[in-house]
């Protein structure tokens, strides 16, 4: 039986970061409140998130990695990867600003700095999958950037090989995946968005690293989403859309090559997976979150059905990437829309939703 039934909604991560988020974390830096106050807030933060999307009707859900920053800025904790590295044995405090697109030197990373070898740590997956699970009326999903970002993000002062270093990462995914599974979540995720910034050789590394990464996981369904990119610059961040900064190449059949279940992609990319998806399952990214406007649903039906060749029974509807960029009244809009279109598409279906 498959585990996901037509035209299923999923989020991709990251939900509406509130405004307020970076004010209360002024507030932590110059001790009027603690770091208590600001988890505090992280928890109302993830609720809010988690009823946005049931509300709206979404079946597999996330609890938009509230719990993952404290501002939507590239400064750390970045929800992506300083909130990662800063949990793995390698990476030391020391945090440098690392350029990361050819296309605008301005756009950099706050990067960590791999001193050693990378050891097993518990990456927090299992935590947030109870505690979303608390909330949510929908099957939840839980996320984790993959390997290849987690690596070719960072300064390697140790390595000198970026496959040794995916390699070391994916295990630590692995047993991290693992755990998750046995703890009875149904549905997970890894993030890689820099597959159209490496040549052939790096894209096949990575790929034998995630695959790596999945090995023994067979009663937990893994997608993986694959973007070009949703970073914002600027002083005046909160509000502003993010821009695809990582584009090029789209080697989509090396991509094909990874054992997951479903892949999530914009949906202007989704004809590059023509004859190559085999018996996954594909989430078209047809609502835009570097567009401020809230689609309607019929737009968002008519996105998927540009793709003709692509079988309800394997279509997913997405975002093109994570909404933490989107103010929550656009983000929640996009959320509604993407659940509209799916009763346009099949106005039949029943979806089941986890209690």
């Amino acid at each position: 039986m498959s585990p996901y039934p037509p035209y299923a909604t999923t989020v991709v991560g990251a939900y509406s970061v509130p405004r307020w988020y970076a004010a209360l974390e002024r507030e932590v830096e110059a001790g009027a409140l603690s770091r208590a106050d600001m988890a505090n807030a992280q928890f109302v933060a993830s609720q809010a998130a988690i009823l946005d999307q049931d509300t709206a009707g979404i079946d597999i859900l996330t609890g938009g990695e509230m719990h993952r920053r404290t501002n939507n800025r590239h400064a750390p904790p970045n929800a992506m990867l300083n909130h990662f590295w800063a949990k793995l044995p390698g990476f030391s405090d020391e945090i440098r600003h690392k350029p990361i697109t050819a296309q605008d030197p301005n756009v950099t990373h706050p990067a960590a700095v791999c001193k050693g070898p990378i050891g097993d740590a518990d990456l927090g997956l299992v935590d947030e999958f109870e505690t979303v699970a608390r909330f949510a009326r929908g099957a939840v999903k839980v996320t984790v950037t993959g390997p290849h970002m987690l690596a070719k993000v960072a300064h390697d002062e140790f390595y000198g090989d970026l496959a040794a270093m995916m390699q070391d990462l994916a295990k630590v995914i692995n047993r991290n995946l693992r755990d998750l599974e046995a703890a009875g979540c149904r549905y997970a995720q890894i993030d890689e968005p820099l597959f159209a910034v490496a040549d052939d050789q790096e894209v096949k590394a990575a790929v034998e690293a995630i695959n790596l990464a999945l090995e023994g996981v067979s009663d937990m369904s893994v997608m993986g989403h694959i973007c070009q990119g949703n970073y914002a610059v600027g002083e005046d961040y909160d509000g502003q859309v993010g821009h695809r900064y990582f584009t090029g190449r789209y080697p989509a059949a090396l991509i094909s090559d990874i054992h997951y279940d479903a892949l999530l992609v914009e949906h202007d990319m989704v004809d590059a997976y023509q004859g190559l998806l085999g018996n996954k399952h594909l989430a078209v990214g047809a609502v835009d979150v570097q567009d401020l406007r809230v689609e309607t649903p019929e737009t968002v039906a008519e996105r998927i059905r540009a793709h003709a060749w692509l079988a309800p029974e394997q279509t997913l509807i997405t975002s093109t990437c994570g909404m933490n960029h989107l103010p929550r009244e656009v983000a929640f809009g996009k959320l509604v829309a993407m659940t509209k279109a799916r009763e346009i598409l099949d106005p039949e279906q029943r979806l089941r939703r986890a209690s």
